[in-house]
């Protein structure tokens, strides 16, 4: 491969304009995350965000175009930070050790973003409904577990089924426990622990070490 063309001026300019505006966008959303998660969402007014950030209500109405597009950019970017911590899980040689693996990241995103995730999980601002697109999107930035369970499948570990039925029970489950521990019923990691190995043990066509069926 060749080496790159240089920028020029204009294409510099062109980047370093990328950059302020993708640091700034992350910038009012954290403001944004942070301020559902603390004071709730009739704190989420353009001017206390503006404020908040140090910048003008203009800027967020032209990046966002309206309080409702900031919701559904909130919504998006918390499903990207689930995805990167998903991503960031090094793959296992062994599918089903992968897929276990994937359980405490979950539970790492879902704590470390309380805003993002009441947002995305809880309602937490009502009466904001995410379109289809964000829907789908959201959806399809979780789909490392589809594929690692497919993977099992494969490997004859999990029963042959469509991955994503085992993905919604997996997620389900993840969910009910992470509800329970937001809400401070839930002290330790155990039951979060226990619920999603049993929905995964649950789908098991059979155990590690253990050769597949000759069925």
């Amino acid at each position: 491969m060749g080496t790159p063309a240089p920028l020029g001026l204009q294409g510099a300019y062109a980047l370093g304009q990328r950059s302020n505006n993708d640091e700034l966008r992350t910038r009012l959303l954290d403001v944004a995350s942070k301020l559902l998660a603390t004071t709730g969402p009739e704190s989420l007014t353009v001017r206390r965000i503006a404020a908040e950030a140090g910048c003008s209500t203009t800027v967020i109405y032209t990046m966002f175009g309206s309080k409702e597009g900031l919701a559904e950019a909130l919504y998006l970017e918390g499903f990207e930070r689930f995805r990167r911590r998903l991503a960031a899980v090094p793959p296992r040689a062994d599918p089903l050790e992968f897929l276990v693996a994937l359980g405490p990241a979950y539970r790492e995103a879902a704590l470390a973003d309380p805003g993002y995730y009441s947002l995305m999980f809880e309602q937490a601002i009502p009466g904001f409904a995410p379109s289809e697109r964000a829907r789908t999107l959201a959806r399809a930035a979780l789909n490392i577990l589809d594929r690692v369970i497919a993977d099992c499948i494969a490997a004859g570990y999990l029963i042959p089924t469509q991955p994503r039925k085992i993905a919604d029970a997996v997620w389900a489950a993840a969910q009910g426990a992470l509800s329970l521990e937001r809400a401070g019923h839930l002290r330790d990691t155990k039951t979060y622990e226990t619920v999603t190995t049993a929905t995964i043990t649950s789908f098991l066509a059979r155990r590690p070490h253990e050769p597949p069926s000759s069925r």
